[in-house]
């Protein structure tokens, strides 16, 4: 490791030794970027490690939101900007009872790269409450949007910052966030959040995006070596957005789809997920899998299950980070895995991704692979500068051409700097970094 990479690791470590998510992403990013060093000794001369592992602002308030029974509840709100050198911040917002600052500033952190690789004119950021939408009432995440808002909406705009959705946080939670932000300033600025739905500004392909992209990533890396994934067995963790549009597009590629799962348990069905169904569950009721597996009679559920036992011939972990661990890893390099794209956001330990780079499984970085959704959101601001709507054919073909061009650019710089084109992991990380540090240094030192 390359001197300079340590010192600034230590420093990190020193100043943030509790947030072990935030120092998790930043120990894969730096530890991919000693070569470039070597070759970039102005990097050090600017001190640009330090200047780009400290976020620009961070922001954390208390949210009082009244429930159904006239209760006053108190959740904490944050807000990280993290870079603004290539744009206006930009990144979505998590409602989850895990989410802490910690979780908010490596979310944010691997914002950074992955709104780089998009080629588009977006910095980052990230936030999020502590609030759990689960079994809360429409009008209780009403108030609970609308009290956010109050709070954060003197911190947005569609020059400085620009929040979407994450966990927790779809185009029901992001149309009652626009709806405050107008009412607090009076002002119909559309391109202040994005994800929202089609008739009131937003984007066709935004629910889809993260989903697509990622499929159309995966499918990328195969063909790079002359494979494809129609007719492959491939599991889908998770049974959220992402993982619903993953599952799609999957289908619509051949693929069979057999499990996919929620935080309760884990369904498997040998003959493919019905998608129809999966998506009446999940998106109109918001219920569980269990209810699927109820009412389809060729698919088992498994309670407190691990999809990871499951063997296919690729994998999509859609749901949360460091879901899939060691064991995990070796049991799929065991049963003949061959591709992983990640879906959700670093869903994979350190130990489980050198043990997919070392047995050579191609595997895609969340950063890369699931950029879709940050690329639709930027199409989405574009539509809304423009005060038009584009068709959804249009906006997944520009989609599409973003995924392959993140994709040609991981496999560029994974040749020049990392162990060969399909080093995806070194490839993302330098490929994002030096497009952020060069803005930094033209810039000047501020």
């Amino acid at each position: 490791m390359h001197p300079y990479v340590e010192r600034t690791i230590r420093r990190i470590y020193a100043l943030n030794s509790n947030e072990k998510l935030f120092l998790q992403a930043i120990n894969e990013v730096l530890d991919s970027l000693s070569f470039v060093l070597e070759e970039f000794p102005e990097i050090e001369d600017w001190n640009l490690l330090e200047r780009i592992c400290e976020p620009e602002r961070q922001k954390i308030f208390r949210i009082n939101w009244m429930d159904d029974k006239g209760k006053v509840n108190v959740n904490r709100g944050f807000r990280v900007g993290f870079s603004s050198a290539l744009g206006p911040y930009k990144g979505g917002l998590r409602f989850h009872p895990s989410v802490d600052l910690s979780v908010i500033k490596f979310l944010a952190f691997e914002q950074v790269f992955k709104n780089s690789l998009t080629g588009l004119s977006l910095g980052a950021g990230k936030g999020g409450s502590d609030f759990d939408p689960k079994a809360k009432s429409e009008r209780e995440v009403m108030r609970f949007c609308q009290a956010y808002m109050t709070q954060l909406y003197r911190d947005i705009g569609h020059k400085t910052d620009v929040p979407a959705g994450d966990i927790g946080v779809g185009s029901r939670e992001i149309g009652f966030l626009f709806g405050q932000y107008k009412r607090l300033t009076d002002r119909h600025e559309m391109g202040v959040l994005t994800g929202k739905e089609a008739f009131h500004g937003g984007s066709f392909v935004r629910k889809e995006a993260t989903g697509y992209g990622t499929v159309y990533f995966a499918e990328a890396m195969l063909a790079s070596l002359g494979d494809e994934l129609s007719g492959k067995q491939c599991i889908v963790s998770g049974s959220g957005n992402v993982a619903i549009y993953a599952i799609e597009k999957l289908q619509g590629k051949g693929a069979n789809v057999i499990a996919c799962s929620d935080s309760d348990g884990v369904v498997y069905a040998p003959n493919g997920i019905q998608l129809p169904l999966l998506k009446e569950i999940k998106e109109v009721k918001r219920g569980r899998l269990l209810e699927y597996a109820e009412r389809c009679e060729d698919a088992k559920y498994v309670k407190a299950g691990n999809i990871y036992q499951i063997p296919c011939y690729a994998a999509f972990p859609c749901a949360t980070q460091n879901e899939l661990d060691a064991p995990d890893a070796q049991k799929l390099i065991g049963s003949g895995i061959r591709c992983v794209a990640e879906g959700a956001n670093m869903p994979c330990t350190s130990a489980a991704v050198r043990l997919f780079r070392k047995s050579g499984v191609l595997y895609g970085p969340g950063k890369a692979a699931n950029a879709g959704g940050v690329t639709v959101s930027g199409l989405e601001m574009q539509q809304n500068a423009s005060i038009r709507n584009w068709s959804f054919e249009d906006v997944d073909a520009q989609l599409k051409g973003v995924m392959i061009s993140i994709h040609e650019k991981c496999s560029y710089y994974g040749q020049q700097y990392g162990t060969g084109p399909s080093d995806y992991v070194a490839g993302a990380n330098i490929a994002g970094f030096l497009r952020v540090v060069k803005a930094l240094m033209g810039y000047g030192v501020g």
